[in-house]
């Protein structure tokens, strides 16, 4: 809660490294790691771009809109993983006209649990990255198994989410600690997730046993 604790900090420290991200915050879970970035780059009334078969979307219980109402916008996954890109600049709201939300965010997925675990690759998230500077939006990646990824293109897990603003990943999926999961991004990003995390009733006292965990899987 007041950023005391040394081990989580280290934690933070060290998952932000691992991906070439400036700060990071230990939630408890993927899914509030999702949604405090969701919260953290979105305002009331604003839409997210997502694949229709993201766990964002389908199995997150609505949090975004429950909770943020922020709307969501969705894109068909491929049996790639990806979400193709013309149909990402297509989803993307003309600015200025008063009958639409505003996008703000594009949302990945990797690995993409929902078509069979499959790893997207760097070239293609650069790609998406690129529609995301155009129009001026933010890109996370729910990179809840992004180590698999990682393993499965024989690639440093930093290159696969070098474009995107934030970043989740869960300790205990992929990696196999009891409990957690990391929010990386820039350290303006992080404090802004901060104050999300705590409007969650995210913030944890005596963490630093589950921190301890998660630097062993990391």
């Amino acid at each position: 809660v007041y950023g005391d604790d040394t081990t989580v900090n280290q934690l933070e420290a060290e998952s932000a490294a691992l991906l070439g991200k400036e700060a990071g915050l230990f939630v408890v879970s993927g899914s509030m790691g999702n949604l405090t970035a969701i919260l953290t780059h979105c305002g009331r009334g604003d839409e997210i771009i997502v694949g229709k078969q993201a766990h964002i979307f389908r199995y997150e219980g609505g949090s975004a809109s429950a909770l943020g109402s922020v709307h969501p916008h969705t894109v068909e996954v491929q049996p790639d993983g990806t979400l193709p890109l013309d149909a990402i600049r297509e989803a993307v709201r003309p600015g200025g006209n008063v009958h639409f939300p505003r996008t703000r965010l594009i949302c990945l997925e990797n690995t993409q649990g929902t078509v069979g675990g499959v790893p997207l690759s760097a070239e293609y998230t650069a790609q998406v990255g690129e529609i995301a500077r155009e129009h001026d939006l933010k890109l996370h990646i729910d990179g809840a198994r992004i180590f698999n990824a990682a393993a499965a293109l024989n690639m440093d897990p930093a290159a696969l989410v070098a474009p995107a603003d934030s970043v989740m990943f869960c300790l205990s999926k992929g990696l196999c600690a009891p409990v957690g999961s990391l929010l990386v991004g820039s350290h303006a990003f992080i404090e802004g997730a901060r104050r999300s995390r705590k409007l969650l009733g995210g913030g944890m006292r005596q963490a630093g046993v589950l921190a301890a965990a998660g630097l062993i899987a990391i």
